[in-house]
């Protein structure tokens, strides 16, 4: 989207990074994740995500290994299967001195590095195994750092005031900085080593560790690092023994995974593609006082989604629909009660995404809890009813049976905002998302000719997903005995089915139109939105059969899956 099309006051997250290029090493735990390059390694570059990150703030900005003052050779780096662990070995290169003369042999010493992140910590071992003939001495060092810095700022945000970071030793094998934060929230990166470094020092942001070992021949050596993230006052200090919670993590995690099913097939590449899956849902999945959320995703979106949430939830329902009451619960806990002009927030509507980052506390960027979301609120309404079909646990759903009345009257009183019987968004200020479906950039929705389509605007998605909501919540209001909840849903469910179908479906497209923009001017463009259409059921039995066949048309169908928008279409951009 082009500058000048901006509204005044919009808050702007610049796309200026390029994480396929990068060779990260990504970790995660709870509302921790760490990125880190091939040699286990944190460098500054200018809009890296790399680092420790807590609540969408950096706590570690910087940590590099140097031996003998020079970056080691890398022999191999691997996040285990499992997401877990960093694994990587390491050996010296071929040093000389100023005349050429070679003072240390390639391959002499070999060093393992492991890691892993556990309750806003991260617990790295380094074992230095020397492999001379002779004992010799070796200087090793790690230069490390902490900036403090929160992730929309990293994203190329332009933030109008942040707090100064200090450091200060604790003893003679820990140190700490200590960030004077803006949100009056405080924090601060403690480091711990073991054993105690030859030399330890920290001054504002950077800090360096040096370690002077005398190995004889065929001997190992380890030194731990502790780097723990901590917010508030009085915080007791992490367990810094690496083995003590190595094998505390590990216990957790096999428990997980003995409750988790395992699906096997005689393909062996679908089963490496399920096993990949498994690891990675297992790494997004993250324990809150309500049940186990999905995160969305490392590292822009490491925090709880409310689309994103309910579409896994549903997805894994037929599987672990422990998802869904994690989610269910969560959502139910979060939703809006009030007005927020700044958070799109309205009484019912379900919850976009909330973030715990400083800026969002300060109200720079309106995400620390926002509701700019049309379809998440339907989706939960939908969801609650698979839910209640797949478990009948009825401790949960008496539990938000409430919500869900909300959510419905949600969307009869704010969703369908001009009463035309169709559900449409618009932000309630420039700060917002403009776009608030599942294509959420500023130029996601448009009209044949390529001219942005003007707010408000009704997604055809969005209302497959009413209808869906309408349905489900029928058969749930049934069960929680009030049919006239029930005959009225019914009857909502069937209007909105014979309108949309009359206003939505373009018979020259062969599909239904991408949706009405504010002047109720249909977007006649071909996109994959049509294809959530088919999830809800609202589509017509032959209508449906046109649409699937669309969509794998060449024009959609790439080879590597469906495209969001046909390539015959004026925006298209596959970049």
């Amino acid at each position: 989207m082009k500058p000048e099309e901006l509204a005044p006051h919009t808050v702007v997250v610049p796309g200026v990074v390029s994480l396929a290029a990068s060779s990260r090493r990504t970790l995660k735990h709870g509302d921790s994740f760490a990125m880190f390059d091939e040699f286990g390694d944190v460098f500054e570059v200018e809009h890296s995500p790399a680092g420790l990150f807590h609540h969408d703030t950096r706590f570690l900005s910087r940590l590099q290994f140097t031996l003998e003052g020079h970056r080691p050779m890398v022999l191999s780096s691997t996040v285990q299967p499992d997401n877990v662990m960093l694994d990587v070995d390491l050996t010296n290169p071929d040093l000389f001195d100023a005349g050429g003369n070679l003072l240390l042999a390639k391959d002499t010493f070999h060093i393992a590095r492991a890691k892993f992140l556990w309750d806003a910590c991260c617990y790295e071992l380094f074992t230095v195994t020397s492999y001379s003939d002779v004992r010799r001495k070796l200087r090793l060092a790690l230069d490390f750092g902490a900036d403090f810095a929160d992730l929309f700022e990293i994203r190329g945000y332009r933030r109008s005031r942040r707090g100064q970071v200090s450091a200060r030793a604790l003893g003679p094998s820990e140190v700490a900085f200590y960030y004077q934060s803006v949100d009056g929230l405080p924090r601060s990166t403690r480091l711990s080593f073991g054993p105690q470094p030859a030399r330890l020092s920290a001054a504002t942001t950077q800090g360096r560790a040096e370690f002077e070992l005398d190995l004889a021949a065929r001997e190992r050596r380890p030194i731990s690092l502790t780097v723990q993230c901590v917010e508030g006052n009085g915080a007791l200090a992490a367990e810094r023994r690496f083995f003590v919670m190595r094998r505390l993590a590990r216990r957790v995690l096999a428990e997980a995974r003995e409750q988790a099913p395992i699906i096997e097939t005689s393909n062996t590449v679908v089963n490496s593609v399920l096993e990949r899956s498994s690891a990675d849902l297992a790494m997004l999945m993250t324990e809150t006082p309500h049940g186990a959320y999905p995160y969305a995703g490392v590292p822009w979106f490491s925090t709880p989604f409310g689309r994103d949430g309910i579409l896994t939830a549903i997805e894994m329902l037929w599987l672990e629909p422990q998802v869904a009451r994690g989610v269910l619960r969560f959502l139910a806990a979060h939703q809006a009660d009030d007005e927020d002009a700044g958070a799109d927030r309205e009484p019912g509507k379900i919850l976009h995404e909330v973030r715990e980052c400083e800026l969002a506390r300060l109200g720079e960027v309106p995400f620390g809890r926002y509701y700019g979301s049309i379809d998440a609120t339907p989706l939960f309404v939908a969801l609650a009813g698979m839910y209640w079909q797949r478990t009948r646990d009825e401790e949960t759903l008496k539990a938000i049976w409430p919500h869900v009345k909300a959510a419905l009257e949600w969307i009869e009183r704010y969703g369908d905002r001009d009463g035309d019987g169709f559900v449409e968004y618009d932000r309630k200020r420039s700060s917002g998302l403009r776009n608030q479906g599942w294509k959420d950039s500023d130029d996601a929705v448009f009209h044949e000719d390529g001219r942005l389509a003007p707010l408000p605007i009704a997604l055809c998605e969005v209302q497959g997903y009413v209808y869906l909501a309408y349905r489900l919540a029928a058969q749930l209001a049934v069960d929680m005995d009030d049919y006239p909840l029930s005959a009225g849903l019914m009857l909502k469910a069937e209007k909105l089915r014979r309108q949309f179908e009359e206003t939505y479906w373009d018979d020259e497209l062969g599909t239904y139109a991408l949706a009405l923009d504010g002047e109720k001017a249909a977007c006649r463009v071909r996109t994959s939105n049509a294809g959530q259409v088919l999830f809800s059921g609202i589509a017509m039995p032959q209508r449906a059969r046109r649409v699937a066949q669309r969509l794998f048309e060449a024009d959609f169908y790439s080879g590597w899956g469906i495209r969001t928008v046909s390539r015959r279409e004026r925006r298209f951009n596959p970049a």
